[in-house]
């Protein structure tokens, strides 16, 4: 008798993570039977595969609670789900530590998927040893780039293998609006976008400081869209620094592709990443490319400069220096989109999501 996979994602938002969830969660319930998810969010029903099985909280309470609240809450539901049957695996995409404790307990294989660098928190060092020691207990830790899986055997001797986020260019081909070349006006002005959620980690002051530096300067718009704890903060730096004609700040935008294709520049100004499903994108639309050479994930995805522009983590005037330079040789950056988008290949959605279902198999 094969066993049900459960996979666990207690909070569904509109991030990369969740792309890759819904586009993973639908392949696998074509191919193998008994598909579980385990989720706060009952809305997400109408985009899964109809063979696939959610298990939620009765009452729909708990969505705009903390992530702790969250995790705790789903983290129930697959103790029951556990206890009611013990032939089931376990394929976590988010709160990994805390589902390998409860595989390890109940004795159940688990598969973790990885998001996001250890960079991005591996200073504290009480969570790099109880990290080193959880993750250790996975059965299969899956990253999504080679550099990501070099950092975990570097930093903390795991093991893990490298499957990269499965590109769906049929959903990015379906706008009538791909791929258009954006048409400036008179006045030549360059068109920035940043796409992503509102936090420290995403970095968007960073790019306030730079349009605030070179405002005056050049004639340049920034776009940034998203959603986040800092929205306000970022809200206020725009109004007390007179960034207003300068900037304009969306959010939560449902479809940012019609704002991305007629952008000039896609700018990532992370501070740690996994692997940016974002960068995919605006290598799809063929923008040029601006981004730190944050951990991890950009150096692969832009071929560690040939595909992009890299600019310094944390420092607005080097971004300045950058934006001033695409500004003046725009025509001349197009070779890159081309090297971007010809590369894209590596990303194929059917090859990387076979090599999930590979995976699988193993524990089935």
């Amino acid at each position: 008798m094969k066993k049900n996979i459960i996979i666990f994602i207690p909070s569904v938002n509109v991030g990369g993570v969740e792309k890759n969830f819904f586009l993973i969660t639908n392949y696998l319930a074509k191919k193998l039977n008994k598909i579980s998810v385990i989720t706060i969010n009952k809305n997400i029903k109408k985009k899964l595969n109809q063979k696939v099985k959610l298990i939620t909280p009765k009452k729909d309470r708990w969505v705009n609670s903390t992530r702790y609240i969250k995790y705790f809450i789903s983290l129930i539901l697959l103790i029951r789900s556990l206890i009611e049957n013990r032939n089931q695996i376990i394929f976590s995409f988010q709160a990994n530590w805390y589902a390998i404790i409860i595989a390890k307990l109940f004795n159940i294989k688990i598969i973790t998927r990885s998001n996001t660098a250890p960079q991005g928190w591996s200073n504290n060092i009480i969570k790099r040893k109880i990290y080193k020691y959880i993750i250790k207990s996975a059965d299969e830790v899956i990253v999504n780039s080679n550099e990501f899986k070099n950092s975990l055997k570097k930093y903390f001797n795991v093991n893990s293998t490298c499957i990269y986020n499965p590109l769906d260019k049929s959903n990015l081909s379906s706008y009538n609006f791909k791929r258009t070349v954006a048409k400036n006006s008179k006045k030549k002005i360059l068109k920035l976008i940043n796409i992503g959620r509102f936090t420290n980690q995403k970095n968007q002051i960073l790019l306030l400081k730079s349009i605030n530096y070179l405002k005056g300067k050049i004639p340049i718009k920034l776009l940034i869209i998203g959603w986040g704890e800092n929205y306000l903060l970022l809200k206020e730096f725009i109004k007390k620094n007179h960034l207003d004609e300068y900037v304009t700040l969306k959010n939560n935008v449902h479809n940012p592709y019609k704002y991305l294709t007629k952008s000039d520049v896609f700018i990532l100004s992370s501070n740690y990443e996994g692997l940016p499903n974002v960068l995919l994108e605006a290598q799809f639309f063929q923008k040029i490319i601006l981004s730190t050479k944050c951990p991890t994930g950009p150096k692969e995805i832009l071929l560690n400069g040939r595909a992009g522009i890299f600019f310094k983590m944390n420092d607005y005037k080097d971004l300045s220096k950058k934006i001033f330079y695409v500004y003046n040789n725009k025509n001349k950056l197009k070779k890159l989109t081309k090297i971007g988008f010809k590369n894209l290949y590596r990303f194929d959605q059917q090859k990387n999501l076979e090599k999930y279902l590979k995976v699988l198999l193993k524990f089935l």
